[in-house]
């Protein structure tokens, strides 16, 4: 079975020698070491989870890469992941602080300073268009659930639009609120940051957040939980009741920048219901494309939920447009958008960088959102439409497993959506008219068959029944007088 890998690249993180930037880690490659301290910790853990859910399945070569998966072989059928603990964000990143996991954030990256936040941050609005939608929506109404770590609802971007909603990853306290994670609170800013006291400003500034916290918000460092190797598939999932939950409380779009590898019945089954409800759903395709086993198959395994029927599943750009390395490239790419060295705002204020696929998730979420505030009723699959169709460097192919159809355009997917909202308006016609100012058409012809006609086959058949009479009359005689002769004959 494979454990879950993460879905975002690592952000740069310092050398130990200086207090500067490094060159950005690599994504996890199968067989790679481990340093001692990292080995030691995961594991610690993989120790603790032998002791709560023995057996255990297969071990980890390294961070989120199973031996199935370092060997090359694809998930066999039934490999799922257990959401609770092994569903991990869509971010591998490089040990963070004690407060968790991080996709690309808050680890050892030098943060950014205030001043240079909307500067950092401008190439990314630049790439999606935003300015040029806001004119048209800035998504005032709409409600963006964000199954993911905890959202940190205090900060200045994010103050009084964030909705708690219950922790769906295991039982919790009545009363008691999850504390805020990292990977969270850094995908809220990116989809409904308000720029508060200079901070990130997000794609849909006016939405409101619907917190659904989901991962336990841990270091990357400490290894990837072990699934739960006696779930059985006919059971409901953590993420198939925040998805049901997000659904009937109000969510427009759902934001899910996790990953994991295989499908899940009880997930599939929760998709198809928000779909129903008219929710567009937006998830990370993964950052699997550097992996040796990617680069020797040119394509990456799937990640789930990104791989559902439905779903939007959103690869990574730079700021050249390029596909993103890490990127995972496979035919659950729809569209793709900025995800390399994306500013955003982390749990109790300050400011990092993220790298890999939850970004670019994120932000295709607000878009998504852009579009919901605007045209409530568009169904998921023309919002889809509207986002694959409203893009910028598209392939020269038209579509490719690494960019999908091309770098989502907010502005051009709100004109997308214009059109595609009065595809099914039926025009209203005065009661007076009808498809015009012409004539009425004519009565149609009573049913039943014709009188002439009628009247001429019932004569016909009256003469043929008067002719028919008269023959046999007139045989008849001849019969009698030929009889009386032959009696009358000589004697």
């Amino acid at each position: 079975m494979l454990t879950p890998r993460p879905a975002t690249h690592p952000a740069p993180v310092p050398t130990p020698q200086a207090g500067r930037r490094g060159p950005a880690a690599p994504a996890p490659r199968t067989g790679g070491r481990v340093p001692r301290r990292r080995a030691a910790r995961a594991f610690a853990l993989a120790l603790t989870t032998i002791l709560a859910l023995a057996p255990l399945p297969a071990l980890a070569v390294g961070p989120g890469v199973t031996s199935e998966a370092a060997s090359g072989d694809p998930p066999g059928p039934g490999t799922r992941p257990e959401a609770v603990v092994g569903q991990r964000p869509a971010a591998a990143s490089e040990p963070v602080t004690g407060q968790g996991a991080a996709a690309g954030v808050g680890g050892k990256a030098e943060p950014i300073p205030g001043k240079e936040v909307a500067g950092r941050q401008q190439w990314v609005l630049q790439t999606l268009n935003v300015e040029a939608a806001w004119r048209v929506s800035r998504g005032a109404g709409a409600t963006v659930a964000i199954i993911d770590s905890g959202v940190d609802g205090g900060i200045p971007e994010l103050r009084g639009r964030v909705i708690d909603g219950p922790d769906v990853g295991g039982p919790a306290t009545p009363g008691e609120r999850p504390e805020p994670g990292l990977h969270g609170t850094a995908m809220a800013s990116l989809i409904a940051g308000s720029g508060g006291e200079g901070g990130i400003t997000g794609v849909a500034p006016e939405a409101r957040v619907l917190s659904l916290p989901l991962l336990p918000d841990q270091p990357i460092e400490s290894g990837v939980a072990a699934p739960d190797a006696g779930r059985e598939f006919g059971e409901d999932s953590p993420l198939a009741r925040a998805i049901r939950y997000a659904a009937n409380h109000g969510a427009d779009v759902i934001s899910m920048s996790i990953g994991a590898y295989g499908a899940h019945p009880a997930e599939r089954e929760a998709i198809s219901y928000a779909l129903g409800k008219g929710v567009v759903l937006v998830a990370a395709v993964g950052n699997d494309g550097a992996l040796d086993v990617s680069l020797r198959n040119d394509t990456s395994f799937w990640s789930f939920p990104a791989g559902y029927t439905g779903v939007v599943g959103v690869g990574a750009v730079d700021a050249e447009l390029l596909p993103a390395p890490f990127s995972s490239d496979n035919l659950s790419v729809l569209v793709s958008a900025p995800g390399v060295d994306v500013p955003v705002a982390l749990p109790g204020g300050g400011h990092e960088s993220a790298e890999g696929t939850s970004a670019a998730a994120a932000l295709v979420a607000g878009v998504a959102a852009l579009v919901k505030a605007e045209h409530p009723d568009l169904p998921p699959a023309m919002v889809a439409r509207a986002l694959s169709g409203g893009v910028r460097a598209a392939p020269a192919t038209g579509y490719d497993d690494k960019v999908g159809f091309g770098v989502v355009d907010a502005a051009a997917a709100l004109t997308q959506a214009d059109r595609l909202a009065t595809l099914g308006r039926t025009a209203q016609t005065p009661p007076d008219r009808h498809f015009g100012q012409g004539p009425l058409s004519a009565a149609p012809t009573p049913p039943g068959p014709d009188p002439v006609r009628l009247w001429v086959f019932a004569g016909a058949v009256l003469v043929g029944l008067v002719m028919f009479g008269a023959a046999v009359m007139v045989l008849t005689r001849k019969a009698e007088e030929k009889s009386a002769r032959e009696r009358s004959g000589p004697a």
